[in-house]
């Protein structure tokens, strides 16, 4: 089995007391690759730290829409500074959460902006974050020519039709544990639709453990949960799903 969390969150205060054991169960199931996402500047650094101790863990660098309001000049530069790191495979995770509304939506679309500069700039994928906001976050991408790098739209919140522009801006989709929720009957029926290569696996963890772990805290070794859902869905065998999951993401971020 070769697995791929394209989305974790292991530098949170979650993971402190048994990080070893949570990245020995990685290995167990099959965890090849991890990339470890930034969500401001400290988890940047840390993504960065962890990445450094680990060489199957690589990183990112961004500012969550949530922090967007604090994206000024000095933290842009450390993340164009830290973007040029070997372990930074993309940039985010950005995006627009119209759901929580933490920052304005003003400067939650500025700051995506940037960091769309930034990937383009330094020729890395974007990890892309929506809530609520799908009108906006493809407008931004179109206008902003984030097509000509691509990335993963991280735990995918649309239907089909949202699904195809994504394809078509050079976006891959972000299935997570959600997709084995019995609520989630859009997402699944994308799942069952998208080309094989167009999709990759992601945790979020700690957050959204799928079933039937749900409610626990969620660890990358869970992705292997996900995959045997989405490759049933979709009628595939589950290894081959899981290499090709696997070869799209590492496709994506060079590695």
């Amino acid at each position: 089995m070769q697995l791929f969390d394209t989305h974790a969150h292991l530098d949170l205060p979650e993971f402190e007391k048994d990080l070893n054991d949570v990245l020995q169960r990685c290995r167990e199931n099959g965890v090849e690759y991890i990339v470890n996402v930034g969500i401001d500047r400290e988890s940047s650094l840390r993504s960065i730290e962890l990445s450094q101790k680990h060489s199957w863990i690589f990183a990112s660098v961004g500012m969550h829409p949530h922090d967007a309001a604090k994206l000024d000049e000095e933290t842009f530069g450390l993340f164009k500074k830290l973007a040029q790191n070997e372990r930074v495979v993309a940039v985010g995770e950005t995006g627009l959460d119209y759901y929580r509304n933490f920052s304005p939506r003003e400067q939650q679309q500025e700051a995506f902006r940037m960091h769309i500069a930034l990937a383009k700039e330094l020729g890395l994928p974007i990890i892309i974050h929506d809530r609520d906001a799908h009108r906006d976050v493809l407008k931004i991408v179109r206008e902003e020519g984030a097509r000509d790098v691509g990335g993963i739209m991280h735990c995918f919140p649309g239907d089909w039709k949202m699904a195809k522009e994504c394809f078509d801006l050079n976006f891959l989709i972000g299935i997570g544990g959600t997709v084995t929720f019995k609520k989630s009957v859009t997402l699944q029926e994308v799942v069952k639709r998208v080309p094989i290569d167009m999709i990759v696996l992601e945790t979020d963890c700690p957050y959204l453990s799928p079933e039937p772990l749900r409610g626990k805290r969620n660890e990358p070794a869970n992705v292997i949960y996900t995959a045997k859902f989405a490759a049933k869905l979709r009628g595939n065998d589950v290894e081959e799903f899981s290499y090709h999951t696997t070869l799209n993401a590492k496709r994506l971020f060079k590695i």
